[in-house]
């Protein structure tokens, strides 16, 4: 069974930056094959597409919304994924995950909860002074 682990979240002043990390074990675990998304979740809201990664890091989207604030990329050879993000505000607290999908790029939908079928637990950040 594939189990996708997210690190990196905490406590960040507003205007800093954070550094997520997301990794695989199990089952069909090596990331460069497929598909992988960040998202993340504020309390009361709708979970959102921050990025997105095709496999073999080709191609890569991000949510226009947050203004170019955030960046995805993969280093294979540590499988592993990571969200890049700078100049944050207090509206981006939140429980950050990253998802994996299928060994395909979609990009209408990469921003799509629906798109991925793997989830990891996610990583809370906090956006405060």
């Amino acid at each position: 069974q594939l189990q996708l682990v997210e690190s990196g979240g905490g406590l960040v002043q507003p205007g800093g930056s954070l550094m997520l990390s997301c990794t695989a074990s199990g089952r069909d675990s090596d990331l460069s094959y497929y598909m992988i998304g960040w998202f993340r979740q504020a309390p009361g809201k709708e979970r959102e597409g921050v990025a997105c990664i095709s496999p073999g890091s080709r191609v890569s989207k991000h949510s226009d919304s947050m203004k170019g604030r955030f960046g995805i990329f993969r280093d294979d050879a540590k499988n592993t994924i990571y969200l890049q993000g700078h100049n944050l505000t207090p509206e981006d607290t939140g429980v950050y995950y990253c998802a994996r999908a299928g060994t395909w790029w979609l990009e209408e939908r990469c921003h799509s909860p629906a798109a991925y079928g793997h989830w990891g637990q996610g990583t809370q950040v906090t956006v405060s002074p």
